[in-house]
């Protein structure tokens, strides 16, 4: 079986080669030229040097394949056109490529986010089918890139899969928040009640595999999570924890506010993507981000298989392996 993965030196995108991997597919990724992406390096994978925005390099790269995995996106910019560009633009020419140069292809899944359709309503969680009010310039652009998608469903085999908040090791921002716990800080991103739904990462790698291979499944999208609702703070909490911390000293909302502005003054001189963003705080302090995920259960039969003790002890464990790699 020959799958494409783009986004594969990201996050969700780097679990997700390995898994397909570990299922006997031949795996082939889209880098950008010139780069040697660290997500790869010691895998059995065949390197596509293109871009989002070469249709030709588009086309050779989606030749051939059985399955596509669109994960790459941009999480963070300092302004509208940095997360248009590649989450909405760089989509559509994805689309436009396998529309024609591949008539065979089984299954084109793209990876969208629970911030496409914005937060839940008098906390009442989100199901497929309701309207989207994405809150965020990054659920602006998943949104825009899922209506791309839709477009294409009477053209090509496509499955949208919306993640909720997903937790798993190598996350950038999660280990920038357990460099801060390690040194006893705990940024209060909301005052506690607030709840989430989340996934950790090798759950949702099952259901994008999932939802690809079953035949029968087209044109349809799904929520990804685990069917319990955490707070923020019970997340924080689980970390503290399993890293053996309890005298810690806890960072105010308006001080993080602080934060994430110097972060994207430094993002607009550098041309990094900031780290954390003011939006970012102020969304997951304001709002309840609550999916409800009977569809893929019923219709596909999936199950979460990651308890929420057991992923948050995996995440430390492999926090603290990478640290001492790096002494």
């Amino acid at each position: 079986m020959k799958a494409l993965v783009t986004g594969s030196s990201g996050f969700i995108g780097g679990h997700l080669v390995r898994h397909l991997l570990e299922r006997g597919y031949a795996v082939s990724c889209l880098v950008r030229p010139a780069s040697e992406p660290r997500a790869l390096a010691g895998l059995a994978v065949t390197r596509i040097s293109g871009s989002y925005f070469d249709l030709d390099t588009l086309r050779r790269a989606v030749e051939g394949m059985e399955y596509i995995f669109h994960a790459g996106a941009v999480l963070s910019a300092p302004d509208w056109p940095g997360y248009f560009r590649t989450n909405v633009e760089g989509t559509t020419n994805i689309l436009e490529a396998c529309a024609q140069a591949n008539p065979g292809l089984r299954k084109l899944v793209v990876v969208s986010s629970i911030s496409a359709v914005g937060p839940a309503l008098d906390k009442k969680p989100l199901r497929e089918g309701d309207d989207c009010r994405p809150v965020s310039l990054y659920g602006k652009s998943k949104y825009l890139a899922e209506q791309a998608a839709i477009a294409f469903f009477d053209r090509l085999p496509i499955v949208i899969v919306r993640p909720a908040n997903v937790l798993g090791a190598g996350q950038r921002e999660l280990l920038a928040v357990m460099n801060l716990l390690r040194r006893r800080i705990v940024p209060l991103i909301s005052r506690g009640e607030k709840q989430t739904s989340i996934c950790f990462v090798q759950d949702l790698v099952r259901a994008l595999v999932l939802v690809a291979e079953n035949e029968s499944v087209r044109g349809r999208t799904y929520f990804v999570a685990a069917k319990e609702f955490y707070s923020w703070r019970e997340i924080l909490n689980q970390l503290l924890l399993e890293m053996n911390l309890k005298f810690v000293l806890k960072i105010p909302h308006p001080l993080m506010l602080s934060v994430a502005f110097v972060s994207e003054a430094i993002s607009r001189l550098t041309g990094n993507a900031p780290l954390v963003t003011r939006s970012d705080l102020r969304s997951a302090r304001n709002n309840y981000w609550l999916c409800d995920t009977s569809l893929i259960r019923e219709e596909l039969g999936f199950r979460i298989e990651v308890e929420f003790g057991q992923g948050i002890r995996d995440i430390v464990r492999q926090f603290k392996a990478l640290r001492s790699l790096r002494r």
